[in-house]
């Protein structure tokens, strides 16, 4: 399919959608609030900024990258934690409203997509793309194609335990790794260590206005990326659990790239860095086989929109063995 798509991210908090031209460029975009917990308000909403953008622009088909278990025909969102939809057909519904051919995908599929197309895996074929957040999502494309698994479901790394029987997640399982290396794990260290350990984390304090319970990660990395010693320790755990969890992922699927977006990857230097320090040193084979590389991700906020837009362009071909990319 050739022309302009529109890719549209679907969070719990917000709905981005763009227009997206066949060399990845994001040409136009729009935003509406997530009315979360009413699944008809949330189809209206996608349907609204769609049609907005079609008033300007000659659109031949919509992605919608959801974060949630999407189907193996890319067509239902069996579960989505942060939404009320359960076995939503997503794809039937908007392809009447729109009268427009729709993909629905994972949200960090559609962001590995991206990344791999236009953005710092461009040059791979075999990437595993990660994404900092709340939470740990994650994408795999190996030979050039989507990873997806035999459901749909493929690449849910953040569910992966680290620790068995360790802090509870909002899965319903123990010691998952977005437990330990996540945005909000970040953000937990910081705070423990302006309750216990305050002259340690005095600038943390000062940043949240003297109290701990205000600290946000926002917070944690200008002032990591400004020396203070607190914030760099706070980065030098959740390297530490990022880049072990990298090594357990490259025993598996082997990748030449990993790719690290995600809000905490505003971060820069100050978590790449940790990471693949603890990537290598505990990397299966160390000294005796090629390591992967560990980059940022380059498309930031764009980047599901951009991978949904272009999945609605190619639709099922990027997931059938044999295919062009």
């Amino acid at each position: 399919m050739s022309g302009l798509t529109v890719g549209v991210d679907v969070g719990g908090t917000k709905i981005a959608a763009g227009v997206v031209d066949e060399d990845g460029k994001l040409i136009a975009s729009t935003r509406r609030e997530t009315p979360a917990t009413d699944t008809h308000m949330v189809l209206e909403a996608i349907a609204d900024g769609v049609r907005e953008l079609r008033t300007g622009h000659d659109i031949v088909g919509v992605g919608i990258g959801a974060a949630g278990f999407v189907d193996a025909a890319r067509a239902k969102v069996m579960f989505a934690p942060n939404l009320a939809w359960r076995d939503e057909d997503l794809r039937g519904e908007l392809s009447i409203a729109l009268d427009l051919p729709v993909v629905v995908e994972n949200d960090a599929n559609s962001v590995a997509w991206a990344e791999s197309r236009f953005g710092a895996g461009r040059d791979h074929d075999d990437l595993v793309a990660i994404t900092i957040g709340t939470g740990v999502g994650g994408g795999i494309v190996t030979n050039g194609r989507l990873l997806r698994g035999g459901f749909g479901v493929a690449a849910e790394i953040g569910h992966i335990t680290m620790v068995p029987y360790g802090r509870r997640c909002g899965c319903g399982l123990q010691g998952c790794w977005e437990q330990y290396g996540s945005g909000r794990a970040l953000v937990g260290e910081a705070r423990e260590i302006a309750r216990h350990s305050p002259a340690f984390a005095a600038g943390l304090i000062a940043a949240a206005g003297g109290d701990p319970e205000a600290i946000t990660g926002e917070m944690v990395t200008a002032a990591a990326q400004q020396g203070d010693v607190g914030a760099l320790h706070c980065f030098d755990e959740i390297g530490r659990w990022i880049g072990l969890g990298l090594a357990q992922l490259a025993a598996v699927l082997d990748p030449t790239l990993f790719v690290i977006g995600g809000g905490v990857s505003a971060a820069g230097e100050v978590l790449r860095g940790r990471v693949e320090e603890t990537f290598r040193a505990n990397l299966t084979g160390r000294g005796h086989r090629p390591v992967a590389e560990v980059r940022l991700a380059e498309l930031g906020w764009e980047s599901g929109m951009v991978g949904a837009a272009d999945l609605a362009r190619t639709n099922d071909d990027s997931a059938v063995p044999g295919s062009d990319r």
